[in-house]
């Protein structure tokens, strides 16, 4: 984690990182203010906060109360050497709690990441630069050997020749990217989380067999995802970019919208028309980008390479975003390795789709079979000593697709995980089946995993196969565990040059009629592409053109950046539409316009509901927002203080509406009970003298922000070196 530190005055300083900040200072008797705690007394009480948050953990996944539960911890000094010192943890537990809970609560607190660090010794390097940003990536790792030369199936370059490819790109992007956290909780199973140090946002996760091979999994997935813009998938660019001479991509084509509002001729081809567009019900305005929200503009659209006979194919981006996600893209030491990852990927998310949504019942690998791959054995054998049971499928179809499955069952609580890989290489499609499995993953986690149903209606759930895309935390079937196959093990292989393997992959999809578009996106300096095949690799409906499309951002987007400065004509519309839009009451507002609020205010907990209700309480609505009041009580997620907040606010409301009552006679005590400051926000909110409490004042520059402008600060890289390629492209030419 990157944290920056400001130099405020006398003694102070804020430390900075990812959307918080703490301020330190020093006692008066070191000539400080006093103003905050010293450096010291944070370090010593993170150990403490980290030994209760395990103690917490564990209480709460067994429901034991933590109430009367006391942690207190203690430095004691060697007289000697004042850097020596015991932390002493004491925790006094009430007598109801069994010797069982006692043993596991005292074994919580020796995990506590704060004292495992410090116990293994942290290693301090301290040096001075020209600029922070320069030696990005120096964090990411210790420097291999100069001679290693380590390969592995399916890429044409060493792993040690690709991290440094790859890290010397995003350098020069000016990305520094810090690697988060480490998994290996089993032999030859490797994970990491990576992230951009200034955007944290901007982040993916790497799997493999080693660590370089998660390292380089990690930062490969990081390449593919500036490359086709998916960090910033659903997100306002701001207006600077939205105007510029492009917002995509350089050879990025727009079409005006039509006064009928229908598709404009020369978007996509007769192909996809026929799957995006069936019934005319797709309308121009149906395809503009929510990240430029330019409606004079138009449709922006990037050109897809047609495979079956090399034409040019205009894909909307609004179209890419709203049902693609990040299936079918991938960087690669070459366009041939690229492709074959991305056509993997897309027949995984497929083929798991069929099984899942089918009920198919697979065939278990034989043992003999997986005796074969020592390496992902062991990692297997690992798992089912540590006691969840593990079932090998081949996901092949009957050898048609290269596809794997590794399925970890929980006794623990009776959930079941399903994990698949592909790769034209059969051993390749197993590893991958297996660390994705385990990636980012500890054994606690693997206590949160689904349980298996008989109920095929929630098992074929669209809502269920987007689980399964995002984070396989999907349900499954109970039939998928039955012995009666639908297909016979089939022990396949693919394997090839990256050439070969590409051109095999594509003659299944020519197999199933299915038509794949290509972009090749190389002006940042690595090769990466994005493979599209309509109705086949989406992961949302193709309804949601029409019905749920991102791009409904694009009524609401201003009027709330701009809420403090509308008049009661504007926040009446704006209710309106919201009530008119039956969109969900709890969409927070962040997904719905777009904008990456900082999760710890009000805006980045603010949901459709209540900002309805501080509208109507401005509109002096006082009937419209009683009744959101007591829904909002109802299902409330947000912080304790919101929620005292709006408790407060339904007794005023209750008291203002009912002429019997007068408020003067209740607010001493309502004073008592909520806090002066918290019933003048309250009584203000009521009355008008205060609109839109705990909503801080923002506008379509996106002020204030900080969050989201280190998010459009991360993209303006990209914009930046893509219109360098260009130019200099052009000038070649």
């Amino acid at each position: 984690m990157e944290i920056n530190v400001d130099f405020l005055d006398n003694l102070k300083v804020q430390a900075k990182f990812d959307d918080f900040s703490v301020v330190a200072d020093q006692p008066i008797r070191y000539k400080g203010d006093g103003a905050a705690p010293g450096p010291f007394d944070y370090f010593l009480a993170s150990s403490a906060m980290c030994a209760a948050y395990f103690v917490k953990v564990y209480c709460n996944s067994r429901n034991i109360p933590t109430e009367n539960i006391r942690l207190s911890q203690n430095n004691i000094v060697d007289p000697e050497n004042r850097y020596k010192q015991i932390f002493q943890i004491q925790v006094e537990l009430p007598e109801n709690i069994s010797e069982k809970d006692r043993l596991g609560i005292t074994r919580s607190i020796d995990r506590c990441t704060v004292k495992k660090v410090i116990q293994t010794g942290p290693e301090f390097k301290v040096e001075l630069v020209e600029s922070l940003s320069q030696d990005a990536q120096a964090m990411l790792m210790e420097r291999p050997d100069s001679d290693s030369h380590t390969y592995i199936l399916g890429k044409d370059l060493p792993l040690e020749e690709t991290i440094s490819n790859m890290t010397a790109i995003l350098a020069n992007l000016g990305m520094k990217i810090e690697i988060a956290s480490w998994r290996n909780i089993v032999p030859n199973v490797w994970s990491l989380h990576i992230r951009d140090a200034a955007s944290p946002m901007c982040f993916t996760n790497g799997k493999g067999a080693t660590k370089e091979s998660a390292l380089c999994s990690a930062l490969g997935e990081f390449i593919e995802r500036l490359n086709c813009n998916f960090f910033y998938n659903d997100q306002f660019f701001g207006q600077e970019i939205a105007n510029s001479d492009f917002v995509h991509y350089p050879n990025e084509k727009w079409f005006a919208l039509q006064d009928n509002d229908e598709l404009p001729a020369g978007i996509l081809d007769d192909h996809c028309l026929a799957i995006y567009n069936p019934d005319d019900e797709l309308r121009g305005s149906h395809l503009i980008d929510t990240n430029s929200g330019n409606v004079a503009r138009g449709i922006c659209a990037i050109p897809y390479r047609r495979h079956s006979d090399g034409e040019t194919v205009y894909f909307p981006s609004n179209l890419i975003e709203n049902l693609f996600l990040s299936n079918g893209m991938s960087a690669g030491n070459n366009l041939a390795e690229a492709q074959v990852q991305c056509l993997s990927e897309i027949f995984e998310r497929a083929v798991k789709r069929q099984i899942i949504e089918q009920e198919i019942v697979l065939p278990d690998v034989p043992r003999n079979v997986l005796e074969q791959y020592p390496g992902i054995l062991e990692g297997i054998d690992a798992l089912e000593a540590q006691g969840f049971p593990v079932v090998v499928k081949d996901a092949s179809l009957g050898g048609q697709f290269p596809v794997m499955n590794v399925t970890l069952m929980n006794p623990k609580t009776g959930g079941v995980f399903a994990s698949f890989g592909a790769h034209p290489s059969f051993e390749v499609a197993l590893e991958r089946s297996l660390t994705e499995l385990l990636q980012g993953r500890s054994f606690e986690g693997l206590n949160d995993v689904a349980k298996p149903t008989f109920n095929s209606l929630a098992v074929a759930e669209p809502e269920n196969l987007v689980e399964h895309f995002i984070d396989s935390s999907g349900v499954i079937s109970w039939r998928f565990f039955g012995t009666n196959y639908d297909h016979e093990f089939c022990h396949w292989d693919f394997s090839g040059s990256n050439e070969q393997e590409r051109d095999h992959l594509f003659a299944i999809l020519n197999d199933l009629g299915k038509e794949a578009y290509v972009a090749v996106f190389d002006q940042l300096g690595a090769t990466a592409c994005r493979i599209l095949v309509p109705d086949y690799s989406e992961i949302y409906p193709v309804e949601d053109l029409v019905w749920d499309n991102t791009n409904k951002a694009l009524d609401y987007r201003a009027d709330i950046l701009n809420i403090h400065r509308l008049d009661d004509d504007a926040l009446a519309a704006l209710v309106t539409r919201l009530e008119d839009s039956q969109l969900d009451n709890y969409i927070d507002i962040r997904t719905l316009i777009g904008i990456e609020f900082d999760e710890n205010t009000v805006w980045g907990q603010l949901t459709i509901l209540e900002l309805k209700l501080l509208i109507y309480l401005a509109l002096g609505a006082l009937e419209n927002a009683q009744e959101l009041v007591e829904e909002f009580l109802q299902y409330n997620d947000n912080t304790v203080q919101r929620g005292l907040f709006y408790q407060a606010m339904q007794a005023v409301l209750e008291i203002s509406l009912d002429d019997t009552l007068a408020l003067d006679d209740f607010i001493y005590n309502l004073n008592r009970m909520y806090g002066d400051d918290t019933m003048a926000n309250v009584v203000g909110s009521v009355n008008g003298s205060v609109r839109f409490y705990g909503l801080t004042e923002t506008n379509m520059q996106l002020d204030g922000l900080d969050k989201h402008l280190r998010l459009i600060e991360s993209y303006k890289k990209l914009h930046h070196a893509r219109k360098v390629a260009a130019e200099m492209t052009a000038k070649n030419h």
